[in-house]
């Protein structure tokens, strides 16, 4: 268990409490508790949280419950152990939240109140209680109705933030080698396109379990020399045994870019590794081209899927995206849009690992046409100051009629797999 204060190391009791040691692992795996916090500290009793995490737009939320676990006390709640915590007056409903024992509460939490609170782990060692008891130097407030007794660092007044909290980084199974899900484990970037084929310079994102100990994404001292990070917190991704520019990691899922010095029209093996363990291979299949738009899930409104769009800093849309204002395009307007699988471009620039310097030329045919007809494009590039980021001005040609406007797209002559719409407005 990684937190801002220290690590704190477990052992789990399969052989005391095995239903809610497996309900408190599945919570591990789906990184639940990756930037969680304890929530509620009582002194001299116990510290509790997997309940919320911190979300940096949204601040505090609720961690997903699963289903609940059945009560299995018989370990005492002395000092050290970790027990699930439960609804007053049901003992079969811990669910996520669970707390450490700041002290002998072996009469207190026994099974004369409500059923007993069920230990299924303990500290591991001096220097993992040594964390937990410098945690409870933190002053407890008293700060609404969901926060009665929450622990908050050098907190003074109004809302508090992450500065202030005891942060749960993650939580790990020391020595547990990531896992790829078997199901669509591997695909490129569900906000272009989320194929299950790839092309050399895509970004793919893989599924699993068990895959870091942290959660963020690439940053500048990640790049030497404008050089991508092969590896970001002790995790690295290998396609067909070269490695890959890892992108975003998390306990459940890492994007990559797929290196350039891999075959295509084959099916080539994809491991991660975390922590010197690897990963199962999952094989994905590569293409010379696997080209997608930038159109994330959160611009499909209904059966419609938009793709991004700007007219200089104008959105472009109908107005339907939530919390984004937007404004239809219009015949005549450049319009800029970006997407990642486009392939190689003129010269030596690096379509994969680097950061490129200047806005290089593709070399493979595109055509933009809004429904029929056919667009002029004014710039079909990799695009400077990005990774693998193709840029793509195009001009909405005249006689369109208002409404979505299917955009499509061919890519060396094939038509790409996205159904996307751009809406316009022909006064």
């Amino acid at each position: 268990m990684t937190t801002n204060f220290g690590t704190i190391d477990v052992v789990l009791m399969p052989e005391s409490a095995p239903k809610t040691v497996e309900n408190f692992l599945k919570y591990v795996r789906n990184g639940d508790y990756s930037n969680t916090f304890f929530h509620r500290y009582v002194k001299d009793f116990v510290i509790q949280g997997g309940g919320f995490k911190w979300d940096s737009r949204q601040g505090a939320v609720p961690v997903t419950q699963y289903d609940k676990v059945v009560n299995e006390y018989k370990v005492a709640n002395t000092r050290g152990t970790i027990a699930m915590a439960k609804v007053s007056g049901d003992k079969d409903s811990a669910t996520n939240q669970w707390f450490f024992n700041l002290a002998d509460n072996t009469t207190k939490l026994d099974g004369t109140n409500n059923g007993g609170f069920t230990v299924f782990g303990k500290v591991a060692n001096e220097a993992s209680q040594a964390v937990i008891d410098k945690m409870t130097g933190v002053p407890i407030v008293a700060y609404d109705s969901n926060f009665t007794e929450i622990p908050l660092v050098n907190y003074k007044t109004g809302a508090f933030t992450s500065a202030n909290l005891l942060l749960v980084s993650s939580i790990r199974v020391l020595g547990e080698s990531p896992d790829i899900r078997t199901t669509d484990g591997v695909l490129t970037a569900s906000s272009f396109g989320g194929y299950a084929t790839a092309a050399p310079g895509s970004y793919i994102e893989i599924f699993g379990t068990g895959f870091a100990g942290t959660t963020r994404e690439w940053a500048t001292r990640d790049f030497v020399n404008g050089a991508a990070p092969t590896t970001v917190d002790d995790v690295s991704v290998t396609v067909n045994g070269r490695p890959a520019y890892v992108s975003y990691i998390s306990p459940t899922q890492v994007n990559a870019q797929i290196p350039t010095d891999v075959p295509d029209g084959s099916t080539v093996p994809v491991v991660v590794t975390y922590k010197g363990n690897a990963s199962q291979a999952v094989r994905l299949p590569l293409r010379s081209a696997s080209a997608g738009l930038l159109a994330p899930p959160s611009f499909k409104i209904g059966d419609k899927q938009y793709v991004v769009a700007f007219r200089g800093s104008d959105w472009i849309g109908n107005g339907s995206i939530p919390g984004l204002t937007t404004k239809p395009a219009r015949p005549g307007d450049t319009l800029t849009l970006y997407g990642i699988g486009f392939g190689n471009v003129a010269g030596s620039t690096p379509i994969a690992g680097q950061v490129v310097p200047a806005e290089t030329p593709i070399t493979t045919p595109i055509e933009f046409s809004f429904g029929d007809t056919l667009a002029k494009i004014e710039a079909a590039v990799l695009a400077k100051d990005a990774v693998g980021l193709y840029k793509f001005d195009v001009v909405v040609p005249g006689g369109l009629p208002t409404g979505d406007i299917e955009l499509k797209v061919k890519f060396n002559g094939l038509q790409l797999q996205q159904t996307l719409f751009i809406p316009v407005y022909n006064n």
